[in-house]
This record gives structure tokens, sequence and C-alpha cells, in this order.
């Protein structure tokens, strides 16, 4: 497999959160306070998906405090409920208080297609936002190129050219194999990419991270 540390520093991979004591201590080590849960984790990557955000979303002084948690080059992606257009200000608002750590954002819907929502959303959210849409329903087919012009991407689309990329795994369990066929596809992606991994209870998000940063790196 032809890979790089120039694949790698294009690439980054990580879990779908991080505040799960179920991991300690198989990866958070045994005794742990979970308050040191997120500094522990971003030792050893360099973004997260922050799906608290999906459904409640936090106070200006939590994301301070998240962000003042992490080192410099750390990236949070934020989730927002695109079936909730009524947050979008707030959102934007309180989201910038990540600062420079503030990643993709992750705007989810779970609806059929409806074309005047991807409007609102796109014109309604930070134009300077990484917009990465999860559409969830098939009737959203096709809309890919809608998206491009605008500057954004469709989750899990690693085909189409884009500004950057964002691939959810959902199904685990992962092979070598399995990794080494993502390890290839990310590889030759020229753009940043940004992977994450399924929480379980138990730590196998940070295993098959841990797993495919090495591939990327060609270790």
């Amino acid at each position: 497999m032809a890979t790089s540390r120039a694949s790698l520093s294009r690439a980054h991979v990580g879990a779908s959160g991080w505040s799960y004591p179920t991991w300690r201590p198989g990866f958070y080590p045994a005794g742990t306070d979970p308050k040191q849960f997120l500094s522990y984790y971003a030792e050893r990557f360099d973004t997260v998906e922050l799906n608290t955000t999906g459904y409640r979303l936090p106070a200006e002084e939590q994301f301070r405090r998240w962000a003042d948690q992490v080192p410099d080059g750390f990236e949070f992606a934020v989730k927002l409920p695109g079936d909730r257009p009524q947050i979008v200000a707030a959102f934007d608002e309180r989201v910038r208080h990540l600062g420079d750590r503030l990643g993709p954002v992750r705007v989810v819907l779970k609806s059929a297609r409806d074309e005047g929502m991807i409007e609102l959303l796109l014109g309604s959210l930070d134009p300077a936002n990484r917009l990465a849409f999860d559409l969830q329903h098939p009737s959203w087919d096709g809309i890919e190129d809608r998206l491009a012009a605008a500057g954004a991407v469709r989750v899990d689309d690693l085909e189409r050219e884009a500004p950057f990329r964002y691939r959810r795994l959902r199904e685990p369990p992962y092979s070598d194999d399995d990794l080494r066929a993502l390890a290839e596809k990310v590889a030759a992606i020229r753009e940043p990419a940004y992977v994450y991994f399924r929480h379980e209870d138990e730590p196998t998000a940070p295993r098959y991270a841990e797993t495919l940063r090495e591939l990327l790196s060609g270790a």
C-alpha cells in the first residue's frame, strides 16, 4: 500500500466521543478521573466527534472548557440537528467559542429530501464553517452537486471532488483487511479527510483509529 506521512497529515482519525467510563482500563488507564478523559484522548488523537450538541446545546462556557483541554491542532467535529433550524443562530454563536479547535460541522437530516431545508441551512450557517451533511434518507441521493457548489460535502462520500471528506464507520467489527482497504482510500485523497469510528462499550473505536493511523503512516 502506497501511503506516507503526507497522507497521514491530511487524515484526521478519531472516535465518536470520548466520555466513556467503560473504556477504562482498556484505553484510559485504570483510575483515570473522567474529568481527564478528554485531555488524555487528545494526547493520542487530533480529532473527535462532539455528538452531545445534537441533543442539547451546551452553554458558551462549556465550549471554552473543551477547547482549553486540548492542544493546538486538535479539532472537534460538532453535530447540528438539521431538523431544528430554530437553533442554528445560537449554535453558530456558541460553537465559535471552540476557536481554532472547531472542525467540521456535521449537519444531520433524518427526514426525506427537502431541498428548501438544505437552502435554509446553507443560508443560515456561517459560510466559514466546513459543512458535512449527514443525509440519512435515500431520497437525498443526487444532492451532492448542490452541496459541492456551496463548498459543503456529504458524509461518507469519498469519491466526489470536495474541499474535505468526512467518513463515519458505524458497523464494527472491522478486520485488518477492512482497515487496510479504508487506509488505501483515505491515502488516495488529496484533501483533508476526517474519519470517525463508532463508540462501543469496549474501547474498539480508539483501537481501530490507532490501527488506521498506523496504516496511513506506513508503519
